[in-house]
């Protein structure tokens, strides 16, 4: 297992809190640090403090999608490692 200065940092965006809840308990359950943010924008602000080794990414949000909100990381140079993992309930 991970100690807390080596374990991977995931930041979890999604609007809908229980699903963010659930991703939480359930990474940080394996080791993971975790952040969260509930929209695009708070999302943007928080990888650019916490600099995330992947975002686990709401694709349906109000406002700014998760399109745009990946496009926005991929344009700046302190998140170019971060993976992107895109997450829905659309069929």
């Amino acid at each position: 297992m991970n100690t807390p200065d080596t374990a991977s940092k995931v930041l979890i965006v999604d609007d809908e809190p229980n699903i963010v809840l659930a991703l939480e308990f359930l990474l940080q359950r394996e080791g993971y640090r975790t952040e969260k943010a509930f929209n695009g924008l708070q999302a943007l602000e928080y990888a650019t403090d916490f600099v995330p080794d992947i975002v686990i990414l709401d694709v349906m949000m109000p406002g700014m999608d998760g399109f745009e909100v990946a496009r926005r990381m991929r344009q700046s140079p302190v998140l170019d490692h971060t993976k992107i993992v895109f997450l829905t309930a659309k069929g």
